[in-house]
């Protein structure tokens, strides 16, 4: 079992400046030093030290991950689309602003990051972006006869009882005990980080970045982070049980509109109000049930499109994992 558990063994390759090339695809490398940046970051958030085969498994997730994202950044290469210096500078310099020049590389230290690392993570952020955008976002359409097929096969559920309010959040919590949920693994440690945290989002939104990608990429609520924030619609009625703060919020903002930071319970709230709805049955002719119809089927049609868009991607490249190859050859399986 020993074998099995040694991490840079002779199956993965070495460069001339001494670093382990895990896997390769079509040529490049993906080096350990890029794993073992992004483990250490999960790992400072999980309040358990894991076993040796977890640790592998994880090494693996986050090695699959790099792959992928090496396809992806190779896909915009060729297709003109990478990030200019321009474009980082700008995104790192929004990323900084709500910080002091010392609290901003305690936060890069905590992370085991130099500002370099954040400049290549949102380099290549906004890189990938661009190719979504442009090959799977962009020839999305949903025609009106599948909006209204789709009204006519669901149409007892616009039937809305009481008013409500259609909901998302991003939550910020001063806990060390939470479970990391989001997609940059980022967590705030203690009060003032967490509403420094809680201040730097809120000021990303009023620069006009997106909702649902920011709950995604920073929220640390788990049962909301991963689907962009959204938490449903919330009955008029079931507000009573609220925090009076997130009450009011609610009852004040205008759709479209967010709230936040606000400080209630245990945590710091962001809020947006993406609709309200009034009793009664919302009719096909109403602009905003055509559109969340089709925002319902787009994002559908999208999930569906990246998936197989990956896996196309991956079929065309030339991927070599001798992470992988070296963990079954050291346990005497097959893979050869």
């Amino acid at each position: 079992m020993v074998a099995l558990l040694v991490w840079y063994a002779a199956g993965c390759r070495t460069r001339s400046g001494g670093q382990k090339v895990l896997a390769e695809v079509n040529g490049r490398g993906v080096l350990s030093s890029e794993v073992d940046k992004f483990y250490q970051a999960q790992l400072a958030e999980t309040p358990q030290k894991p076993s040796p085969e977890q640790e592998q498994v994880q090494r693996l997730m986050i090695l699959r991950a790099l792959i992928d994202n090496e396809i992806l950044l190779q896909r915009a290469e060729k297709l003109g689309l990478l990030a200019t210096d321009a474009e980082a500078e700008g995104k790192f310099a929004e990323r900084k602003s709500p910080y002091s020049e010392q609290e901003f590389q305690s936060r890069l230290k905590e992370r085991g990051l130099t500002a370099a690392d954040l400049k290549n993570d949102l380099r290549r952020e906004i890189s990938l972006d661009k190719v979504f955008n442009k090959e799977i976002r962009s020839k999305i359409k949903v025609s009106d006869a599948e909006i209204s097929k789709f009204y006519q096969e669901n149409k007892a559920g616009f039937n809305v009882p009481e008013t409500r309010f259609h909901l998302a959040q991003i939550v910020v919590t001063p806990a060390t005990d939470i479970p990391v949920a989001n997609l940059k693994n980022d967590k705030a440690k203690g009060e003032q980080e967490a509403r420094r945290k809680a201040e730097g989002i809120a000021a990303r939104l009023r620069a006009g970045d997106d909702f649902g990608r920011l709950a995604e990429d920073l929220s640390e609520d788990p049962n909301t982070a991963r689907s962009e924030g959204d938490m449903g619609f919330i009955p008029a009625s079931s507000l009573d049980k609220a925090d009076p703060l997130l009450k009011r919020a609610i009852l004040t903002m205008q759709p479209g509109g967010t709230a936040g930071p606000i400080r209630a319970r245990d945590a710091y709230y962001i809020l947006k109000l993406v609709e309200k709805q009034t009793p009664g049955q919302r009719q096909i002719s109403d602009p905003a049930v055509q559109q969340e119809i089709r925002n319902t089927l787009e994002n559908r049609r999208g999930q569906l499109l990246r998936e197989a868009y990956m896996e196309t991607l991956r079929n065309q490249s030339r991927v070599v994992n001798y992470h992988a190859r070296q963990l079954l050859e050291a346990a005497g399986a097959g893979g050869k």
